[in-house]
């Protein structure tokens, strides 16, 4: 299972780096660091010329370059990588970001907790529903 990080967050990276490679050591966790290096790596452009196809997306909205709105619209409109599911994993509560995802087709819409104890189990959870 090879799963696609979209986060800008240097604090979130390795934190969820980490919780994943404790609940399934067998998933590949992949990292882009923003909007224009997720679509190179799910476009296979470039250094990501050898990517592996995702299985999973966990998307951040509130990026630099692309923001993960345009993202997630480019890919649920792109015929190859559309059935990869996304699952939105940010820190905004507001409707309009919830709704937005919805209308642009993510799978999922996930606030992420300030808590380390509740991000863990918010990665606990991903790993048993969508790669178990």
């Amino acid at each position: 299972m090879d799963i696609l990080l979209v986060e800008d967050s240097p604090g979130d990276v390795p934190l969820t780096l980490e919780v994943f490679q404790d609940a399934n050591p067998s998933v590949g966790l992949h990292v882009a660091q923003d909007g224009t290096e997720a679509m190179s790596v799910l476009r296979r452009e470039g250094s990501h010329a050898n990517a592996p196809r995702p299985d999973l997306i966990l998307l951040d909205l509130n990026m630099p370059k692309i923001h993960g709105r345009q993202v997630l619209s480019a890919v649920k409109s792109d015929e190859t990588p559309r059935r990869i599911p996304i699952l939105i994993l940010t820190t905004s509560e507001a409707d309009a970001d919830i709704e937005k995802s919805y209308q642009l087709s993510a799978n999922c819409y996930l606030r992420k907790p300030v808590e380390l104890d509740s991000f863990e189990a918010l990665v606990r959870g991903i790993n048993d529903f969508w790669l178990n």
